[in-house]
């Protein structure tokens, strides 16, 4: 049985697995093997459940985000991302099924722009930190980035719909923008990679024990 985080569509497709939300242990997977959404099994090791896998790590890691005070415009964003996650991995999970289309997609580069509007611009390379909520946006950058491997991954020798590898591409865009957004948000400065800090001297301490 696929993850109940993931296979919305599965659930709408067949509606006795319904059913099956409240059944949590079903030793169905004993074997090494999992049910995908047209009934059909396959290894839980498979390129398409560590695509579907990783999209689940990736919505988890925005939960997390999501945890953080964040301003309104951007959690409801956040929110939103989270459910078009879900019906990516339910696209996933049925072969042939498509959930995820160019509308998503183009939604996610009107966020890119309108957001990165408001920051100004980069003369040097940004590394992960700053504010708590920034640094967890950052995470989440990096996790979509190797959910976005995982599906390309899956491309190889699968059918994988243009928008839902263009989704994946975009979203990272977006929570690269978010963690500066939030920077600023939180007062704080991004954390800029100095490409001068070898001939900076050593830092005082005695932090290198």
């Amino acid at each position: 049985m696929l993850p109940i985080s993931l296979g919305s569509a599965a659930f709408r497709m067949k509606g006795t697995m319904g059913h099956r939300l409240s059944k949590i242990v079903t030793r169905t997977g004993d074997a090494g093997t999992t049910g995908l959404g047209d009934g059909s099994r396959v290894a839980k090791d498979g390129a398409r459940i560590h695509a579907i896998g990783s999209i689940d790590e990736l919505n988890s890691t925005l939960g997390v985000l999501l945890a953080e005070p964040l301003p309104d415009s951007i959690a409801a964003h956040l929110t939103e991302i989270q459910h078009d996650l879900f019906d990516l991995g339910g696209e996933l999970s049925i072969p042939g099924h498509v959930a995820v289309t160019d509308d998503h997609v183009a939604r996610l580069e009107d966020a890119v722009e309108r957001y990165n509007a408001d920051l100004g611009p980069l003369k040097e390379f940004v590394l992960p930190g700053g504010s708590r909520a920034a640094a967890l946006a950052h995470v989440a950058r990096t996790v979509c980035r190797r959910a976005e491997r995982t599906v390309i991954a899956l491309a190889q020798t699968e059918e994988v719909t243009i928008p839902a590898r263009k989704y994946l591409n975009r979203l990272s865009d977006l929570l690269f923008v978010l963690a500066r957004a939030l920077n600023r948000a939180a007062g704080r400065p991004d954390v800029l990679w100095r490409k001068d800090r070898a001939k900076r001297p050593a830092p005082s301490g005695d932090q290198a024990s």
